[in-house]
């Protein structure tokens, strides 16, 4: 497997409260070469994002403390982060759960169980938006 300088120099945050998801994340991002920074909550989350500057987030709705449409939407109101894309992390895959989601600035939303080429292209996809920027 090759793993491009790019890659090694970008961090994926993953932010969901599921072990087992968040462990699936790092996984498959890892095996891509992406440095990946975990958070069990929204707040977690806020926490560490300063340090780590995630250039991708993907944010599971359903958490407790704070949820996912308040910490996009937190995240969105940041000037230092609100052009980072924030993914909407769900079991659910209804349209108010997506339109609520685009109504707290989320660029995208990934039905869970996510598989490792769906969670890769949506990183492609927006990194690449990204560094077109």
């Amino acid at each position: 497997m090759t793993i491009s300088l790019d890659n090694a120099d970008m961090k994926i945050m993953v932010i969901d409260d599921s072990s087992t998801i968040r462990r699936s994340a790092e996984i498959f991002l890892g095996q891509a070469g992406y440095k990946v920074v975990l958070a069990d909550d929204g707040f977690d989350a806020l926490a560490k994002m300063n340090d780590h500057k995630p250039a991708l987030i993907f944010c599971d709705i359903l958490m407790p403390r704070l949820d996912g449409y308040q910490t996009c939407a937190l995240i969105k109101k940041s000037a230092k982060f609100h052009s980072t894309p924030v993914i909407m992390l769900s079991s659910k895959d209804g349209l108010f759960d997506r339109a609520r989601g685009a109504m707290v600035g989320s660029d995208a939303y990934l039905t869970k169980p996510f598989t490792k080429d769906s969670l890769l292209k949506t990183v492609r996809e927006y990194t690449a938006e990204a560094v077109a920027k």
